[in-house]
This record gives structure tokens, C-alpha cells and sequence, in this order.
């Protein structure tokens, strides 16, 4: 009976979040994911640059090693992404900091898609037990909100460009913050990624040495997959199978596919711990499992965590103790 309610609880939970939610027009959007890509018109040549990406990750994440100029003041840092487009108020990255006295060990957090605010008691938690909060607002949410948009349609959409542009934005401007905490005397560097925002920690940790522990909660490793199988993106899939295939849809954004990226996430010197729900209907468990196996698979140092409950229950007790005390453990060994 517990669960039964659970269930109804979490599926009430993302209808509320899909109110908002519009079946749309796809589109390539292939220019804003790759440079001189104009003439792109099938989504065949569209899948042979996100090859020519993936091939390359390291370029097509990379941070160019030059350390922003940012400003730090009164608990926030700013300063302008590097990967710019044409909504003006997405362009500045803002980024909330929650000190934890003279600890040189800072966790960035990616928040979830359509967060509508910050995780001031995850702040509070970490920072309680000795680490430095830094929450990042992802391109489109938060500071960065578009102007009369109602969710953030731009960061995860059926333009396949334009998504790819968006987690890479979100990849690029957590490595830059990383300089950025390093410059200011931070040695041990963490992230935190929460669904969405998982994906953008899991790729950020493959691709930054400096990171030393990766937790990634209700992620898994094809983004294509979630969004195809996800109750959460039931909209995107409407409009996307219209024109393409699930296999298509992967091949897009196989630069996007944490499962590409596992020989990396396996590296010597990061710890990762997988936090999933198995009666999530967003991020479906078994995507998560696969991610898990493969990680297995390389010998990377991870571990998984599996709790009863749905992609939004995890946010009632005493699911939501649990994760936050295995995360402080998992951060602190």
C-alpha cells in the first residue's frame, strides 16, 4: 500500500512538472552545436558530426585553458560563458557559494532541468560537514532564465542542436568555475549532478582531471534513451519521432552519452557513486543499471546506491536522508 501511494504521489509530482510542457517543432540546429555546419541538412550528416565531436571530446568540451575573469562577491561568482549565444541573459554564468570556514575542498552542484531554485539545505548539509557549496545555474535556468519562457525549454528540446550546445555550454562553464576555485586555493574538487545536471557532472568529470569524486544521482548513460523513454520528456519524444528514429536520436547526441565516456570516467584518481531509484519513471532504472555495468566493466571506482522510491520521491524521507548522508560519507572518505 506504502508503495502504491508513493507511486500515484510521484507520478502527481511530474504531471504538475509537465503542465508547462508544449509538443513543438523539431529542428537540426546544426550550427549551433558545430562550428561551419550551415549547410547540414540530414540528420545523417548531422549524426557524422556529432561522430567527428565524440572522436574529439576533448576539443568539443575543452576549456581552452585560460581562466575567465570572474568576480566573486558576497557569496556569488559571475562571469561570462565562453560558449555564447543569442539569448543575452544566458550568457553570464552565476554560481552561489556556500563557505565552509578554511575547508579547501569545494563540490559544484548541477541542479536538476527546470530547477526554479537552489538546494539551500544540500548547501547547508555539505557545508555543515566541511565542504565549500558552489551551486552552478545551468544554461537557461535560474539567473539565466529566458526572458517569458516557462521552463527551460532551451536546455533539453527536439532542437538536437541546440541541445548538444546546451550541455556543452553547461560542460564548458563548469570546467571554467573549476579554474576559477582553483585559482582561489581550492586542492580537492567534487561534483554533484542531480538528473539532468548528472549528465553535465558525469561529462565534466570524464574530462577535467582535477575532479577527485563524482556523485551522480538518477542519471544514467544515454541521454537519447532517458528522453525517449522518460515520462518527463513525453513532449520531445512526440514531436522527435515524427521525423527520426530512437537510433538516430542516439547517434545525434552520442557526445552526450556518459556510457561513451566510461574508459575516462575509469581514470586513476576519481571516485564515482551512482545514486538511482528503482521505481523511477523519468530516468528509467534500467539505463541507469546499463551505465552502472559499464562502469563495472572498466574497473572504474564506483559505486551504486539503490533506493525503493521514484525520481521525485527521493525528495521525502527517508529516502532523501539517506541520499544526503551518503553523500557527505561518499565526499568526505
Amino acid at each position: 500500500m506504502y508503495y502504491s501511494w508513493l507511486d500515484r504521489w510521484d507520478e502527481r509530482r511530474g504531471q504538475y512538472s509537465d503542465e508547462v510542457k508544449k509538443v513543438g517543432a523539431s529542428a537540426l540546429g546544426a550550427s549551433l552545436a558545430f562550428p561551419h555546419a550551415e549547410s547540414v541538412r540530414s540528420i545523417t550528416d548531422f549524426g557524422q558530426l556529432a561522430a567527428a565531436a565524440l572522436g574529439d571530446s576533448s576539443c568539443f568540451f575543452g576549456d581552452d585553458e585560460q581562466v575567465p575573469v570572474a568576480r566573486w562577491q558576497g557569496g556569488w561568482i559571475s562571469f561570462p560563458s565562453r560558449v555564447q549565444t543569442e539569448i543575452p541573459e544566458n550568457n553570464t554564468v552565476y554560481a552561489k557559494v556556500t563557505e565552509a570556514g578554511s575547508s579547501m575542498h569545494a563540490v559544484v552542484v548541477f541542479h536538476h532541468w527546470n530547477a526554479e531554485s537552489r538546494n539551500a539545505q544540500l548547501a547547508r548539509l555539505l557545508a555543515w560537514f566541511g565542504l565549500t557549496v558552489v551551486e552552478i545555474a545551468m544554461p537557461y535556468h535560474l539567473e539565466r532564465k529566458r526572458s517569458g519562457s516557462s521552463y527551460a525549454d532551451y536546455m533539453l528540446s527536439p532542437d538536437l542542436g541546440r541541445t548538444l550546445q546546451s550541455v556543452r555550454q553547461a560542460v564548458v562553464d563548469g570546467r571554467h568555475l573549476f579554474a576559477i576555485l582553483r585559482r582561489h586555493g581550492y586542492t580537492k574538487l567534487s561534483v554533484l549532478g542531480i538528473s539532468l545536471g548528472s549528465w553535465v557532472a558525469g561529462i565534466v568529470a570524464a574530462h577535467e582531471p582535477k575532479v577527485n569524486k563524482a556523485a551522480l544521482y538518477l542519471t544514467a548513460g544515454s541521454l537519447a534513451d532517458m528522453v525517449w523513454t522518460g515520462s518527463a520528456t513525453r513532449h520531445i519524444r512526440a514531436t522527435l519521432e515524427k521525423e527520426i528514429t530512437l537510433g538516430q536520436l542516439r547517434q545525434a547526441w552520442a557526445p552526450l552519452n556518459l556510457e561513451n565516456y566510461v574508459d575516462k570516467l575509469a581514470r586513476p584518481g576519481l571516485e564515482i557513486q551512482m545514486m538511482l531509484a528503482k521505481r523511477d519513471k523519468v530516468v528509467l532504472p534500467a539505463l541507469s543499471e546499463k551505465l552502472a555495468s559499464e562502469l563495472e566493466r572498466t574497473a572504474a571506482r564506483s559505486r551504486v546506491i539503490r533506493m525503493n522510491c521514484g525520481h521525485y520521491s527521493v525528495t521525502l524521507p527517508p529516502y532523501i536522508i539517506r541520499a544526503g548522508l551518503s553523500t557527505v560519507r561518499f565526499l568526505n572518505r
